[in-house]
């Protein structure tokens, strides 16, 4: 069963084609990684998808249902979203923000009920962030605002989440705990990420796009290769296996470094690609 279909979509701004006719189907409870080069479309595409931009042709389905035919706050009871830019001038406490994704469940004027701000409360303890409940947004690092957006989009609490680049302004500590804390709601998961190793760590599929295509998309371990990350990103890479996870470890090189002796990639004797692990 699908969570999200694309068909077909194509997006154009100033009449420049920014997204050319793509397709592709994400099944529920999946986490999907979306990868590429700058300026590949990847935010763009997440924007058609949660509606901030309108595409120029094409469907988008949410379990069955055209999500461009979707009141406002119906979708946002569907998908909560962590944007890449975010109004860094909030004059609002930690705790206030994040009370702010239960908004789609509140009529006008309905105050916060013991389970709303329970949710709040337990979200903030999640991202680390329990002792900075009172200090205003503008006082906070790069790091905490990433993170009280993070417990505003899960405080949502829906089945589908939308992250643009969500380790952004995160150290490496609290990228890998982010990341663990999305993984582990075992909810269906789209997300925009530039970390090709944190991609393999925590994607079931990966979607790769270039100028506005989608040049392919499958498991991570039929995806990330040393060709794919020359073809799409123009760098050398050694792509082997962690010996303790098991998951795919890329090794970026100089630009003038060459693979000795690979002019294709290695293939392990399990099947994945790159350097033999012992």
């Amino acid at each position: 069963m699908f969570k999200i279909q694309v068909k077909n979509l194509s997006f154009s701004i100033d009449n420049k084609d920014i997204l050319k006719d793509i397709s592709f189907d994400i099944p529920k409870g999946s986490f999907v990684g979306i990868i590429g080069p700058n300026g590949s479309g990847k935010s763009t595409l997440l924007k058609n998808i949660y509606r901030v931009y309108k595409p120029s042709s094409g469907t988008i389905l949410l379990d069955n249902k055209e999500i461009a035919k979707m009141k406002d706050k119906d979708c946002a009871k569907e998908i909560a979203v962590l944007a890449q830019e975010s109004n860094s001038h909030f004059d609002f406490t930690v705790e206030q923000i994040v009370k702010m994704g239960r908004y789609p469940y509140k009529s006008v004027f309905e105050d916060y009920s013991k389970e709303d701000l329970r949710m709040v409360k337990e979200m903030i303890q999640k991202v680390g962030l329990e002792n900075y409940s009172d200090r205003n947004f503008s006082q906070l690092s790069g790091g905490e605002k990433q993170r009280t957006l993070i417990a505003r989009a899960l405080v949502q609490n829906t089945d589908f989440l939308i992250l643009d680049e969500p380790t952004n302004h995160l150290d490496i500590g609290y990228q890998i705990q982010l990341m663990d804390l999305v993984k582990g709601l075992k909810i269906t998961t789209l997300a925009a990420i530039h970390d090709m190793n944190l991609s393999a760590m925590y994607c079931d599929y990966l979607i790769v796009m270039k100028d506005g295509k989608v040049r392919d998309f499958g498991v991570v371990e039929e995806v990330i290769n040393s060709k794919m990350l020359k073809d799409v990103f123009g760098v050398n890479a050694y792509v082997g296996v962690n010996p303790v996870n098991k998951k795919l470890q890329v090794s970026f090189m100089h630009t003038h470094e060459h693979i000795a002796g690979l002019g294709t990639d290695h293939v392990h004797e399990d099947g994945f690609t790159g350097v033999h692990t012992h």
